[in-house]
């Protein structure tokens, strides 16, 4: 309701339809006061023409009338007399005034007081009236409003009918013949009061009438303002689907502005899609830069624990050589084996931090190339050989066909290497290791496994066996030299790829795969 009432049609139509009803106040207000001032002043007019016609009539009349009498002078005045009153152009004069003008003519002649032309039949009453004027005996409500020469025309008041008249009297331009005209005043009055009732209702009905129309018309002007203020309305919810669609019905400012904010509504549109492109990014980078370094972080406290053991273990045994407290060679030879066996797991440790840091850090793999991936495999048995014997292990690989695939041969050779090592070093049971190539989900890649028997890795590990320095059974791992690297590395090598990779168990052991792209 509040949008509405400040609406611009709704503002528009009030005003519009309040200068009617002031135009229509101050009409009425004109015609109130000056109304009857102007039919006053009218009709003085009218009895000042009418006493011009009067006076033309009457001295054609004589005239006429003169020529036909003889030359006797007493007998030419009274032809004169004769000749007015029988007169028909003077007599139509008359009545016409009366009819059109609503005017009251006396003429008679004043020195036979005889009545020569009458409209009205209070013919006395008018003689009274116009010998007291000529005499000088006026009412007390008397306002002259013209004087002449020949005649006067004033306002008076007829005190037993309360009414008030408009009065010409004097003498035509003979100064034999006396008239006298009389208008009312009242039907003026009364005029001006129906007048003005007619206009309050005609005023009232045009202020409806033009409310309503320019209500209308404000409508249709506005629709488009309307809409492109709906367009705006949208445009600031970051909205920029709506668009002004042209009727070729608007005002050209209207077109004009509604192809601007078009124009504008894409401009925005393009600028806010770079500026989220673009924090999309920034956000991306900051993400990277925070996974970076709490990278970071794991890393050095990862690489000072493990450090920390065979760092720890290196001092001892040196500072007890250093002592003396291996005198004999046997000791002496222990101590030396244990501090070479600590700096070799400390070597390959930094070697294989190398490797992921640069795996990792990294955007793409190292150089791509096709090669056999079973010539592959068979080298990384071959040289694992002195391992395998050492453990008493063989591993069982058969692939009869020629597979060959696309990849970093260098990385894919290494993580075949890390798999290998891992069920050298976690087979149990009846001992046995399979490596196999097999059909993967992805049409366009070939799957490795790697299987060894042993003990099911629980359930809840399985996801974190590929983080750093992670270890399931850490006693374990630590007697046989493991670091807990190897399995992050095979992660960093097939994320580089862009290829799947995982572990489960399985019947009788456990089994590790990748894919890699075939050719």
């Amino acid at each position: 309701m509040g949008k509405k009432l400040n609406s611009m049609r709704f503002r528009l139509t009030v005003a519009f339809t309040a200068i009617i009803l002031l135009f229509v106040v101050c009409v009425w207000a004109a015609n109130d006061r000056f109304l009857e001032v102007y039919y006053q002043n009218y009709k003085v007019s009218l009895l000042q023409d009418a006493y011009t016609k009067i006076d033309a009539a009457v001295r054609k009349a004589s005239s006429r009338a003169g020529n036909s009498s003889g030359d006797s002078e007493g007998s030419g005045e009274k032809a004169g007399v004769r000749g007015v009153i029988d007169d028909e152009e003077l007599a139509e004069t008359v009545q016409q005034l009366r009819d059109t003008s609503n005017i009251t003519v006396l003429i008679y002649d004043s020195l036979r007081g005889e009545t020569l032309v009458s409209s009205t039949t209070d013919v006395r009453m008018l003689q009274d009236r116009v010998q007291r004027y000529i005499l000088g005996q006026y009412p007390p409500h008397l306002e002259t409003l013209l004087e002449t020469s020949n005649y006067t025309i004033q306002k008076s008041e007829d005190r037993r009918g309360r009414q008030s008249y408009l009065e010409s009297w004097g003498y035509f331009t003979d100064n034999g013949t006396v008239f006298i005209m009389s208008v009312p005043m009242d039907s003026i009055r009364e005029a001006a009061r129906i007048s003005n009732r007619f206009l309050m209702y005609v005023g009232l009905i045009a202020a409806a009438a033009g409310a309503l129309l320019i209500s209308v018309i404000t409508g249709y002007f506005t629709r488009p303002v309307n809409e492109l203020s709906a367009i705006s309305e949208r445009m600031s919810q970051l909205d920029f689907d709506a668009k002004y669609r042209s009727t070729g019905h608007a005002a050209t400012e209207i077109e004009t502005l509604g192809s601007s904010m078009n124009v504008l509504s894409d401009r925005l549109n393009r600028a806010i899609g770079d500026l989220r492109l673009a924090n999309e990014q920034l956000q991306k980078d900051i993400d990277e830069k925070v996974k970076i370094d709490e990278m970071r972080k794991e890393f050095i406290a990862d690489v000072s624990h493990e450090l920390k053991t065979p760092i720890a273990l290196i001092q001892g045994y040196a500072e007890g050589l250093a002592e003396g407290m291996a005198e004999d060679p046997e000791n002496r030879d222990y101590y030396c084996s244990v501090i070479v066996d600590e700096s070799n797991r400390m070597n390959t440790m930094v070697r294989q931090l190398l490797s992921l840091s640069a795996l990792e850090f990294g955007e793409e793999p190292g150089e791509m190339t096709e090669f056999s991936l079973p010539e592959l495999i068979r080298g990384v048995i071959a040289k694992s050989g002195i391992m395998l014997r050492e453990k008493d292990l063989s591993v069982e690989f058969e692939c009869d066909e020629d597979i060959t695939v696309y990849a970093d041969e260098f990385r894919i050779e290494e993580v075949v290497t890390n798999y290998l090592n891992n069920a050298v070093n976690h087979a149990a049971g009846d001992r046995r290791i399979a490596i196999s190539i097999g059909e993967s989900e992805d049409p366009e890649a070939v799957r490795v496994t790697v299987y060894n028997s042993g003990d099911h890795i629980p359930e809840e590990d399985l996801e974190k066996l590929w983080r750093k320095f992670y270890k399931v059974d850490k006693a374990r791992t630590r007697a046989y030299g493991g670091s807990g690297i190897g399995l992050s590395i095979v992660k960093a090598v097939m994320d580089s790829h862009h290829r799947k990779y995982g572990a489960g168990n399985c019947e009788g052991g456990v089994e590790f795969w990748f894919d890699v792209e075939k050719r």
